[in-house]
C-alpha cells in the first residue's frame, strides 16, 4: 500500500497511486476541493476538482467534514504551494466514513485535550512524537542486543517493592496482599547470575503524588543488569544507550524532531563520555552559583537545572552520600560514607534520566541496612539468597523512556511523551 511518506520522497512524481486515511483539512474554492489527507506518516494535498471525478464524489467530497476516512485515486504532482511540495490530483475519490463535527479547534485548553486524549492523539504534533518513541524504543533494544544482552522478562505483580514502600501501588492478590512492580531489579540481579548480562522494557508503577511536568504513575522502564561489572562499567552503558538513541532519532526522525524544536544537529552531537561529577564536587558547583543544598539531600529540579545549565549533554553525578540512598546500593570500599550509585541528568527541566548503581554483595551489610531502613529482610529472603549462593560484583541501571523521549523531543511536559498518561489526577480515558 502507498503511503504519504512515499509520495513525500519524490519517487512516486508521475505515477497514479490510491491513498488512504483522514481528512486534516478541508476548504472549497469554487470548483475545487482541497483536502489535506493525513495518514499514519504524514499529510499530502489532494485536489478533487468538478468534473473529473464523478458528481456524486464530489459532492461527498464537498460535505466530508475533518476526520472522516476517505480513499482517493489520482495522478501525483509535484506543486511547491502544496504542503510539502506534492499533491494527489485525484481521479477517484470515496468517503469511506463521514465523521460527525471534530470537537477539537484552535486553543483548546490541555485538560480538555487531556479529557478527549482519544482524539488528540490524531494530531500531527502527537504522531510526530509516536513515530519518535517508536525509533526510541528500536535503539535502546538494539543498542543492548549489540552488547551482547539477554532481553528477559519480570513479574508486573511482586510481593514487596524495591524502591520503599510509599510509592507501592496495593491490590489483592487472591485474598494476599501484593504490589505492582516499581522497578525490575530484585529479579534481575536474580537473572544476572544466571544470564550475566540482562535487559528489559517494559511498565513500571509509582504511587507517587508528585504533580509535576516529569512524572508519571505508570511508565516505562528500561532497566539493565551486569554480572561482573563495577559501577563505572553500567555508566558507560548509560551513556551509550542514551548516546545511541539520540543518533537513531537524528538519523531517522530528523524531520519529526525539527519540528517539535530540537535540531537534529543538537542530538547528533551527544556522544560519550558525558561530564562526570561527584555528588560532593555537584554541592560545592551549586554553591558557587548560590544554591545551598543540606549535605545528604537529594537534588532537586531547581538543583538539576543549575547543573546542566549551558550544557548540551547530560550530567553524570555520582558517590551519593549513604544517608539518603537504597538499602542494596553498595558502600564505597575508599569512603563508606557514600555510595558507588550514580543519576544521570539531562536538561531543559527534564532532569534525572538514569539512576543506578553497584550492588551491595555483602549479606551482613543487606541485612543490616534493610533493619536500618526498618524493612523486615525475612520479606524479601528470597532476594538475599542471591548472596547465599555464588555472589559476584553486580551492577545496574533502570531509565525512564518517557524522560529520555521528552528531553529528546524537548518536550514541555512528559504526559505528550506516552500516548494516554497515567498521573495521580488522571487514570482516563
Amino acid at each position: 500500500m502507498v503511503q504519504i511518506k512515499d509520495v513525500l520522497s519524490g519517487k512516486l512524481t508521475g505515477r497514479e497511486v490510491e491513498l488512504k486515511g483522514w481528512i486534516y483539512r478541508t476548504r472549497t474554492v469554487g470548483g475545487k476541493v482541497f483536502v489535506v489527507l493525513r495518514d499514519s506518516t504524514g499529510v499530502l494535498q489532494i485536489t478533487i476538482t468538478k468534473g473529473e471525478v464523478r458528481p456524486e464524489q464530489f459532492e461527498a467530497a464537498a460535505k466530508a467534514l475533518l476526520e472522516s476516512a476517505v480513499k482517493a485515486f489520482g495522478t501525483v504532482v509535484q506543486d511547491k504551494r502544496a504542503p510539502g511540495g506534492y499533491e494527489l490530483r485525484a481521479m477517484d475519490f470515496a468517503v469511506v466514513s463521514f465523521a460527525e463535527k471534530f470537537p477539537i479547534q484552535e486553543d483548546q485548553s490541555e485538560e480538555f485535550l487531556l479529557d478527549i486524549r482519544h482524539l488528540w492523539i490524531r494530531s500531527q504534533r502527537m504522531a510526530q512524537i509516536f513515530r519518535v518513541r517508536h525509533t526510541v524504543f528500536a535503539a535502546i533494544h538494539e543498542y543492548f542486543r549489540g552488547q551482547g544482552f539477554w532481553e528477559v522478562h519480570p513479574p508486573m505483580i511482586t510481593p514487596a517493592g524495591s524502591e520503599g514502600g510509599s510509592t507501592l501501588f496495593e491490590m489483592d492478590y487472591f485474598g494476599r496482599k501484593a504490589y505492582l512492580t516499581q522497578s525490575w531489579q530484585f529479579y534481575a540481579e536474580a537473572l544476572a547470575l544466571a544470564m550475566e548480562k540482562v535487559y528489559y522494557i517494559g511498565p513500571s508503577f509509582r504511587a507517587e503524588k508528585s504533580r509535576t511536568t516529569r512524572h508519571l504513575t505508570e511508565y516505562w522502564h528500561a532497566e539493565m543488569e551486569e554480572a561482573w561489572a563495577g559501577m563505572d562499567d553500567v555508566i558507560k552503558h548509560a551513556e551509550g544507550v542514551i548516546a545511541h538513541a539520540c543518533q537513531r532519532v537524528a538519523e531517522e526522525r530528523s524531520d519529526e524532531v525539527r519540528a517539535l524544536g530540537r535540531p537534529p544537529e543538537f542530538l547528533k552531537a551527544v556522544s560519550p563520555p558525558f561530564e562526570h561529577i561527584r555528588y560532593d564536587d555537584a554541592l560545592k558547583a551549586l554553591r558557587a552559583k548560590g544554591m545551598e543544598v543540606e549535605w545528604g539531600k537529594d537534588l532537586r529540579t531547581l538543583e538539576e537545572r543549575a547543573l546542566t545549565e549551558g550544557k548540551t549533554k547530560p550530567v553524570v553525578v555520582t558517590h551519593y552520600p549513604v544517608v539518603s540512598q537504597a538499602f542494596y546500593k553498595r558502600r564505597d570500599p575508599a569512603d563508606p560514607k557514600y555510595v558507588l550509585g550514580f543519576d544521570v541528568i539531562a536538561g531543559d527541566d527534564v532532569g534525572e534520566l538514569v539512576g543506578g548503581s553497584e550492588r551491595e554483595t555483602d549479606l551482613e551489610v543487606l541485612t543490616k541496612s534493610l533493619r536500618d531502613q526498618g524493612q523486615d529482610p525475612k520479606a524479601v529472603d528470597w532476594y538475599l539468597d542471591t548472596r547465599r549462593y555464588g555472589s559476584v560484583p553486580h551492577s545496574g541501571f533502570g531509565m525512564g523512556v518517557e524522560r529520555l523521549i521528552q528531553w529528546i523531543c524537548k518536550l514541555g511536559h512528559i504526559r505528550d511523551a506516552i500516548p494516554f498518561p497515567r498521573t495521580p489526577a488522571r487514570f482516563s480515558p
